[in-house]
């Protein structure tokens, strides 16, 4: 029984590490820090931008795979009364929802720009004007399929 537990833990293990390294290979071959500190000219903070992704990764991997633990972590040690705790994390969920939408849409240009999907599907179409118009239409339909997606709780 111990081997088998102990074979389950090493090889989820494994394949975390395994994907976890896949999206850092992609953060790094796409370039999005050294971009994000160029455009806003944070240079000097590029380390700590990289600290941040390391540790963000991390807190979220533990988040996801502990969530009874953080919940009574949070309930047992808060100073915040339970129907107050659940007006915050609202407010928290809404914040980080906004931070990783805009994460993943820069990211999402960032691989279009790599690949230059763009100026191709724009050729191959011949769509000679209104490529904005086209990505607005794209991030709109994105947009309202993740709203629906979160109001019919369909992943629940």
């Amino acid at each position: 029984m111990w081997i088998k537990i102990l074979l389950l833990a090493i090889s989820f293990l494994g394949f975390g590490l395994l994907s976890s390294g896949g999206v850092f290979t992609v953060f790094v071959t796409v370039g999005l820090v050294p971009r994000f500190a160029d455009k806003t000219h944070t240079a000097k903070y590029i380390i700590a931008y990289e600290n941040s992704i390391v540790a963000g990764a991390i807190v979220g991997c533990i988040l996801s795979v502990f969530p009874d633990f953080f919940e009574m972590m949070i309930g047992k040690y808060s100073l915040i009364n339970v129907k107050g705790w659940e007006y915050i994390s609202n407010y928290i969920l809404s914040l980080f929802g906004i931070f990783a939408g805009m994460f993943v849409g820069c990211f999402a240009i960032a691989i279009a720009e790599m690949l230059n999907t763009i100026p191709i599907f724009t050729r191959r179409v011949r769509l000679g004007k209104g490529t904005g118009i086209v990505l607005l239409c794209l991030a709109l339909g994105k947009t309202v399929g993740a709203l629906l997606y979160f109001y019919y709780r369909i992943g629940y």
